[in-house]
């Protein structure tokens, strides 16, 4: 079974946690609007942590920390599943792609950026240009 999952505005820890939880249970998730996740503190902090993290290691040793919304999200739900589970189960992509239908896409029971108690919130697609990324088109 496919689940098609919206991630606009939802904090993105809560978000990978539900998506490791149903990919655990055999499931296989598609999260769409990845860029518009949000990561919940201070924005300078939040941009210096990925920034630090982006440039940590060497381009021949790694470790290899991607710059793209729709990877470090992917990337975040690896690294909460156990070793050894499929994570070619987890397929994100930026905005929603032309095969997949609006009125498939759900939207989980995890807590929004406006539901936060400060309202201090940073958009990983600015968490990402500010690491590197350079949006190709309208996102």
């Amino acid at each position: 079974m496919t689940t098609i999952v919206n991630a606009e505005n939802k904090v993105l820890g809560r978000l990978a946690t539900d998506i490791a939880r149903k990919v655990k249970e055999g499931e296989e998730v598609k999260v769409v609007n990845s860029e518009k996740a949000v990561i919940s503190g201070d924005e300078k902090q939040v941009k210096e942590n990925y920034k630090q993290k982006y440039e940590r290691g060497s381009r021949d040793f790694g470790p290899y920390y991607p710059k793209r919304p729709d990877k470090i999200l992917k990337r975040t739900v690896r690294n909460m599943l156990p070793n050894g589970k499929d994570e070619s189960m987890v397929k994100t992509y930026l905005s929603i792609p032309i095969d997949i239908d609006e009125s498939d896409v759900e939207e989980p029971d995890v807590k929004e950026g406006d539901d936060l108690k400060m309202r201090n919130y940073v958009k990983l697609g600015e968490v990402s240009e500010y690491v590197g990324w350079t949006p190709k088109g309208d996102y």
